[in-house]
């Protein structure tokens, strides 16, 4: 007789995509919203249709290279950081292979199993791969969660390009003396567009994902367009 499992079958989780999710919408946030922003202060400011349509290719260029340099640095960082308590802990189980297994052993004691059974898990984890038990229970190291530069920076200035198009093309197809609404109301789009596509790939609640998103956005470019009036009324 086949028993039928106590687990639920097919289960999805989110935890996976937070290596590429969190670059990939910073990215395109701040495509949108630091494009966008741009052009307006500077449609603000009473400028060309030419201006605001170099200004935002400028932009769209030098913010995706710098996420990308931003995200890469930061995330080699963090994987210089992993790969340094690695070393430490490789070294340890070396050297003090008792001392390793005690620790091992009262982390599972700590979370709540019987002495006897946590000796016995961390005796069997240790000898399967006592680095790899180590980095995911000890350190909070494992597959999902392990800095990947490369991986982050792609995924970031792509996800910039993407945002930052919106708004130049919104400036390209609008009237000469609409540029400021047509791009700001593409823009507010785009943005709850994102925060409902973040949210779904994250299993988030949309409603508080678009209302964040969209009032930080309206709010940066209601400060840039003030800007650019107040200093273009001044020259």
């Amino acid at each position: 007789m086949i028993m039928a499992s106590p687990f639920p079958l097919g289960e999805h989780h989110y935890s996976h995509r937070i290596g590429w999710l969190r670059a990939a919408v910073l990215g395109a946030n701040d495509g949108i919203l630091s494009t966008a922003s741009l052009m307006i202060g500077v449609a603000s400011a009473a400028a060309s249709t030419g201006a605001i349509l170099t200004a935002g290719l400028a932009g769209l260029v030098a913010g995706a290279m710098s996420m990308a340099a931003g995200e890469y640095v930061s995330v080699s960082s963090q994987a210089d950081t992993e790969q340094a308590d690695l070393e430490i802990e490789r070294a340890a189980l070396r050297d003090h292979p008792e001392a390793e297994l005690v620790e091992l052993a009262h982390i599972y004691m700590n979370r709540g199993v019987e002495k006897d059974t946590a000796y016995e898990v961390a005796r069997q984890l240790t000898e399967k791969d006592a680095l790899e038990a180590h980095a995911r229970d000890e350190l909070g190291i494992n597959e999902i969660v392990a800095a990947r530069p490369i991986q982050a920076a792609v995924s970031s200035a792509l996800s910039f390009s993407v945002g930052a198009v919106l708004p130049l093309l919104a400036a390209v197809f609008s009237p000469a003396d609409l540029v400021t609404p047509v791009v700001a109301g593409v823009s507010l789009l785009a943005l709850v567009l994102l925060g409902m596509a973040s949210a779904k790939a994250g299993g988030a609640g949309k409603f508080k994902a678009i209302v964040r998103i969209v009032f930080w956005g309206a709010a940066a470019m209601l400060v840039t367009g003030l800007i650019g009036a107040a200093f273009g009324a001044v020259v």
